[in-house]
């Protein structure tokens, strides 16, 4: 079974080609950007095959939808041999609110469902949506599955995901915690159970989903019990531009002296914060090591403060659920920093954790251990494959269709 998978953004279009009747073969994968703009490109990259790129103007989303498959499709850098070939879509869809506990096959009701939670997502739902409803102009008839960000995170019990305001707007509009980056929380703890011989369903675990955007998971018993973005992929760690936690009482100050708007506070906490606000030089914590080993004072800060919000968030989710068996960490930073590694899980040896500084050091794209075997808490390194995620889960709900 060949599964298209796409995320869709506003301005770009991420996707992946996998068979998943070959062993989860991945086919292509490639980038749609600047879609609406005069000068778009496509960088498709075939596996073993040239990168092969296309610059034209990209009007809308069905437009740039076309242009992938004419790349899969295309006779020197294609991967199949017709569009049919396509069995099903997945799509990544960031907010399905409490309606949606599971990845869903994809009728008129779910696109209606997916649709009023643009307003709790306006920056992703429309752009989600407008994925599906090409693809049903272009691919007509073929199954498509909605996989949420958001779904995994609904086992959380209400004490962990109401916030201490009016309990009316939660009956009004909703306002709970419902955090985000959950097929990556929910994959990479999987993966390394399977690794370590542990029964999901019976181990307290921790992931730490680390990159641009971040967020961490406490898990237990195989459910989701608290995690550390909220109403808002804003709320919890430090990230690239976003603040992560700020009192509140902060932006309504702000907004009086400085005579901000309601768009101009959010432009300040999800565009200028974050460790670019605090080192004022990058978003990359790339960037900011160079610098910082370069004399840069606000550049070490901007670390030092990431560092410890993921140190403070870890002890709180070991407090939740009364101890904890595996630390994961995972994505862009998590995977690819063992500074970020080190520092953290150095800190609470006190909780059982045994690191292992030369097993961690270097350790970049790859799932290892990071703990000494005596280790009563494991630490790992684990890679995240969410786009594989949501091919499974399609080709999981897509075969049920067929029987």
């Amino acid at each position: 079974m060949i599964v298209l998978v796409l995320n869709c953004g506003s301005s770009s279009i991420k996707y992946q080609v996998i068979d998943m009747s070959n062993d989860s073969k991945l086919l292509a994968k490639g980038i749609v950007e600047r879609v609406g703009l005069a000068d778009g490109i496509l960088t498709h990259k075939p596996e073993g095959k040239d990168k092969y790129e296309v610059f034209e103007p990209i009007p809308d989303h069905n437009v740039g939808i076309n242009l992938i498959l004419d790349a899969l499709t295309d006779k020197d850098h294609g991967v199949i041999n017709s569009i049919n070939d396509i069995v099903a879509v997945g799509h990544r869809v960031a907010h399905g609110g409490e309606f949606f506990t599971e990845s869903s096959l994809i009728d008129a009701r779910v696109k209606s469902e997916i649709e009023k939670c643009i307003e709790l997502a306006p920056l992703h739902n429309p752009a989600n949506l407008k994925g599906i409803l090409s693809m049903e102009k272009l691919l007509p008839g073929v199954p498509q599955v909605a996989v949420f960000d958001t779904s995994f995170h609904q086992t959380m019990p209400n004490f962990s995901y109401l916030y201490a305001i009016p309990y009316e707007y939660y009956d009004k509009y909703k306002i709970r915690r419902y955090g985000f980056h959950g097929t990556s929380h929910k994959y990479v703890a999987q993966k390394a159970c399977r690794i370590l011989g542990l029964d999901f369903n019976s181990v307290k675990i921790i992931t730490c989903h680390l990159g641009n955007g971040a967020s961490i998971c406490a898990i237990k018993n195989g459910k989701s019990v608290d995690t550390s973005m909220g109403f808002t992929p804003v709320e919890g760690l430090i990230m690239g531009t976003r603040s992560g936690d700020v009192d509140p009482g902060i932006l309504l100050f702000l907004a009086e002296k400085e005579n901000l708007s309601i768009q101009q506070v959010n432009d300040v906490i999800n565009k200028k914060s974050g460790v670019q606000g605090v080192s004022g030089l990058s978003s990359d914590m790339r960037d900011l090591e160079n610098a910082s080993a370069k004399g840069n004072e606000r550049a070490q800060l901007a670390i030092d403060m990431y560092y410890y919000r993921v140190k403070k968030y870890v002890g709180a989710y070991a407090a939740v659920m009364d101890g904890v068996d595996l630390i994961i960490f995972t994505g862009g930073i998590g995977e690819n920093d063992d500074n970020i590694r080190a520092h953290v899980s150095e800190a609470i040896d006190f909780m059982g954790v045994d690191f292992d500084a030369e097993a961690n050091k270097g350790v970049r794209g790859k799932d290892k251990i990071l703990t000494k075997p005596n280790s009563r808490v494991t630490v790992m390194a684990v890679t995240t494959n969410e786009e594989l995620v949501i091919a499974t889960d399609t080709a999981s709900i897509v075969s049920k269709l067929k029987k």
